[in-house]
Protein backbone atom coordinates (compact mmCIF):
# COMPACT_ATOMS: atom_id res chain seq x y z
CA UNK A 1 0.00 0.00 0.00
CA UNK A 2 1.78 3.64 -1.05
CA UNK A 3 1.67 5.84 1.71
CA UNK A 4 1.25 9.41 0.27
CA UNK A 5 1.54 12.90 2.69
CA UNK A 6 0.83 16.01 0.73
CA UNK A 7 2.43 19.37 2.66
CA UNK A 8 3.06 22.82 1.57
CA UNK A 9 -1.07 24.19 1.86
CA UNK A 10 -1.97 26.96 3.43
CA UNK A 11 -3.07 30.42 3.10
CA UNK A 12 -1.87 33.17 0.51
CA UNK A 13 -3.24 36.32 -0.98
CA UNK A 14 -4.20 36.46 -4.23
CA UNK A 15 -1.28 36.74 -6.81
CA UNK A 16 0.86 34.71 -4.92
CA UNK A 17 2.83 31.31 -4.78
CA UNK A 18 2.63 27.79 -2.94
CA UNK A 19 4.51 24.68 -3.48
CA UNK A 20 2.79 21.72 -2.60
CA UNK A 21 4.69 18.14 -1.49
CA UNK A 22 3.60 15.01 -2.15
CA UNK A 23 5.77 12.36 -0.39
CA UNK A 24 5.58 8.27 -0.76
CA UNK A 25 6.68 5.87 1.24
CA UNK A 26 6.32 3.02 -0.94
CA UNK A 27 9.54 2.53 -3.54
CA UNK A 28 7.06 2.13 -6.23
CA UNK A 29 6.66 6.00 -6.55
CA UNK A 30 9.09 6.40 -9.45
CA UNK A 31 7.11 3.56 -11.41
CA UNK A 32 3.97 5.05 -10.80
CA UNK A 33 1.77 8.07 -12.67
CA UNK A 34 1.07 10.75 -10.06
CA UNK A 35 -1.79 13.48 -10.13
CA UNK A 36 -2.92 16.01 -8.81
CA UNK A 37 -6.49 16.43 -7.48
CA UNK A 38 -8.48 19.15 -6.05
CA UNK A 39 -11.90 19.76 -4.24
CA UNK A 40 -13.59 22.99 -3.51
CA UNK A 41 -16.29 23.24 -0.99
CA UNK A 42 -19.56 21.99 -2.50
CA UNK A 43 -17.98 20.86 -5.47
CA UNK A 44 -16.52 17.76 -6.97
CA UNK A 45 -13.13 16.63 -7.03
CA UNK A 46 -11.38 18.06 -9.65
CA UNK A 47 -8.30 17.07 -11.87
CA UNK A 48 -5.15 19.53 -11.56
CA UNK A 49 -2.07 18.22 -13.33
CA UNK A 50 -1.02 14.81 -13.76
CA UNK A 51 3.31 13.51 -14.95
CA UNK A 52 4.18 9.75 -15.86
CA UNK A 53 7.21 8.34 -14.28
CA UNK A 54 10.11 9.69 -16.35
CA UNK A 55 8.55 13.11 -16.28
CA UNK A 56 7.48 13.18 -20.08
CA UNK A 57 3.89 13.22 -20.36
CA UNK A 58 2.63 16.12 -18.33
CA UNK A 59 -1.04 17.64 -18.96
CA UNK A 60 -3.03 19.92 -16.54
CA UNK A 61 -6.43 21.20 -16.17
CA UNK A 62 -8.66 23.44 -17.64
CA UNK A 63 -6.78 26.98 -17.51
CA UNK A 64 -4.44 25.68 -15.17
CA UNK A 65 -1.21 25.37 -17.42
CA UNK A 66 0.78 28.20 -17.48
CA UNK A 67 0.23 29.09 -14.02
CA UNK A 68 0.80 25.52 -12.04
CA UNK A 69 3.97 23.43 -12.97
CA UNK A 70 3.65 19.45 -12.29
CA UNK A 71 7.35 17.83 -11.32
CA UNK A 72 8.93 14.93 -9.43
CA UNK A 73 11.91 14.04 -7.81
CA UNK A 74 12.29 9.89 -8.02
CA UNK A 75 15.21 9.75 -5.78
CA UNK A 76 13.38 11.47 -3.01
CA UNK A 77 9.66 9.49 -3.88
CA UNK A 78 8.25 13.15 -3.76
CA UNK A 79 6.16 15.24 -6.25
CA UNK A 80 5.59 18.54 -6.37
CA UNK A 81 2.40 21.25 -7.61
CA UNK A 82 4.20 24.50 -8.06
CA UNK A 83 0.79 26.64 -8.05
CA UNK A 84 2.02 30.70 -8.93
CA UNK A 85 -0.49 33.40 -9.71
CA UNK A 86 -3.22 31.83 -7.50
CA UNK A 87 -6.97 33.24 -7.44
CA UNK A 88 -9.91 32.54 -5.13
CA UNK A 89 -10.95 29.93 -7.18
CA UNK A 90 -8.08 27.89 -6.64
CA UNK A 91 -9.38 27.23 -3.06
CA UNK A 92 -9.80 24.13 -2.60
CA UNK A 93 -8.22 20.74 -0.60
CA UNK A 94 -5.77 19.76 -3.12
CA UNK A 95 -4.84 16.14 -3.39
CA UNK A 96 -1.87 13.70 -4.98
CA UNK A 97 -2.93 10.02 -6.20
CA UNK A 98 -0.76 7.65 -7.99
CA UNK A 99 -1.39 4.59 -9.87
CA UNK A 100 0.22 2.17 -12.13
CA UNK A 101 1.48 3.61 -15.43
CA UNK A 102 -0.06 0.89 -17.72
CA UNK A 103 -3.57 1.53 -16.54
CA UNK A 104 -5.79 1.67 -19.90
CA UNK A 105 -8.54 4.42 -17.98
CA UNK A 106 -8.05 7.98 -18.62
CA UNK A 107 -5.63 9.53 -16.45
CA UNK A 108 -8.16 12.58 -15.75
CA UNK A 109 -10.56 9.90 -14.13
CA UNK A 110 -10.34 9.79 -10.26
CA UNK A 111 -11.43 6.47 -10.25
CA UNK A 112 -8.36 5.31 -12.24
CA UNK A 113 -5.90 5.99 -9.04
CA UNK A 114 -5.24 3.61 -6.50
CA UNK A 115 -3.85 5.35 -3.70
CA UNK A 116 -4.33 8.74 -2.70
CA UNK A 117 -2.95 10.99 0.22
CA UNK A 118 -5.33 12.87 2.77
CA UNK A 119 -5.29 16.18 1.30
CA UNK A 120 -3.46 19.57 2.56
CA UNK A 121 -6.04 22.89 2.43
CA UNK A 122 -5.10 25.63 -0.08
CA UNK A 123 -6.69 28.82 0.75
CA UNK A 124 -6.50 32.17 -1.91
CA UNK A 125 -7.44 35.56 -0.07
CA UNK A 126 -8.88 38.25 -2.21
Amino acid sequence: QAHLVESGGGLVQAGGSLRLSCASSEGTFKRDTMAWFRQAPGKGREFVAVIDPESKGIDYGYSLKGRFTVSRDNAKNTGYLQMNSLKPEDTAVYYCATRNRYSLQTYCSQSSYEFWGQGTQVTVSS
